[in-house]
């Protein structure tokens, strides 16, 4: 049976342990901070994203507040 959410490339939940277990054996006890650092990552990348969004949203600045006073004479 396979489950829409895993059905990317028809990866089923079999292959997902598969991938588990040969994750754990070859990272072992590093593989939780590997983990901790990915998640950090996504963080970052997310964070980035949503000041890229705001950026774009929001009212561009007026650079040309100053008026030339020597043009009113």
């Amino acid at each position: 049976m396979m489950y829409p959410t895993l059905a990317f490339m028809g990866i089923g939940v079999q292959e997902l342990l598969i991938i588990g277990v040969i994750a754990v054996l070859l990272f072992g006890t590093r593989l939780p901070s590997i983990a901790r650092s990915f998640g950090q990552s996504v963080v970052e990348f997310k964070k980035g994203m949503r000041e890229i969004e705001e950026d774009v949203t929001s009212e561009p600045k007026d650079t040309n507040d100053k008026t030339d006073k020597s043009d009113k004479a």
